[in-house]
């Protein structure tokens, strides 16, 4: 009975050693193979798509997540339903934070993609009439940004006291005209009907509108720079080793070749 005892002793001793290698050995093997959800807008996925096979190679396996309105993304992120998004600018991340009292951070540049007025109906801003419609988009930000760039454009006033204005806060609009808010994925749509349409890049490039339909453009300058789009994630990643890697991936001379060759200057590199 002893020797049995000393021999199952033994047995032990030579044993754990060879699973613990065994369980570090699996431990490795899933960490060098990282799963990231990435949410996006579907205009983007060309984009990433060879970001997406060029992370593999380093064991980080992109799960690309894709979006049709701008209200879905950040709150799968903060619902960590994804681990990042890519889809929006800074200043839409700090009014989505306030509105929603999330911690969303950014973690890298991206591009900025000015808007644009667009317009299948007229060639110029001056050609445009009194009672003439235009859309915009109806989220708070891009609303606001809208009506600042029908301003720039001589359109119309907004009160210069408003942050983020809505169109009952247009002073001035001597060519009375109809301006109206749809859902930013909708904008491109509209110019069936609508003399002009503001709309953001995504949709623009969703819907392949000419630049030759482009009325006018936002400026860029220092105004501009809370409208560069980002990479984000949850504040308590914002460290993430992995992560960081994904970023570096986008940020490469590759994906300015990309954005060239799909946006055809509607966007432009930021970092």
């Amino acid at each position: 009975m002893k020797k049995s005892f000393k021999r199952f002793s033994w047995l032990l001793v030579l044993l754990i050693p060879l699973l613990i290698v065994a369980g570090c050995g699996k431990s490795s093997s899933s960490s060098s193979n990282k799963t990231v959800k990435v949410g996006i807008m579907g205009s983007d996925e060309k984009i990433w798509k060879p970001i997406q096979s060029k992370l593999k190679k380093q064991g980080i396996n992109i799960k690309l997540v894709t979006f049709t309105d701008y209200n879905q993304p950040n709150a799968a992120l903060t619902n960590h339903e994804i681990d990042l998004n890519s889809f929006q600018h800074t200043y839409f991340m700090d009014q989505w934070n306030k509105a929603h009292k999330s911690n969303i951070v950014s973690i890298g540049k991206t591009v900025r993609a000015p808007l644009r007025l667009y317009s299948k109906k007229v060639k110029n801003v001056a050609d445009i009439k009194k009672g003439d419609q235009i859309t915009i988009p109806n989220d708070s930000t891009n609303e606001g940004r809208a009506l600042h760039l029908l301003q720039s454009a001589g359109l119309i006033k907004v009160d210069s006291k408003v942050e983020l204005p809505t169109p009952k806060n247009i002073t001035q609009n001597k060519l009375n005209l109809k301006i109206t808010a749809v859902d930013a994925a909708q904008t491109p749509r509209s110019l069936t009907d609508a003399t002009g349409a503001v709309i953001n890049n995504e949709f623009a490039a969703e819907a392949k509108l000419p630049n030759n339909e482009t009325i006018f453009k936002e400026k860029i300058n220092k105004a501009s720079i809370p409208y560069i789009n980002i990479i984000a994630t949850n504040k308590s990643d914002k460290n993430n080793k992995t992560y960081k890697k994904i970023v570096k991936a986008y940020q490469t001379e590759a994906t300015k070749k990309l954005l060239t060759k799909y946006y055809h200057g509607l966007t432009i590199p930021a970092w």
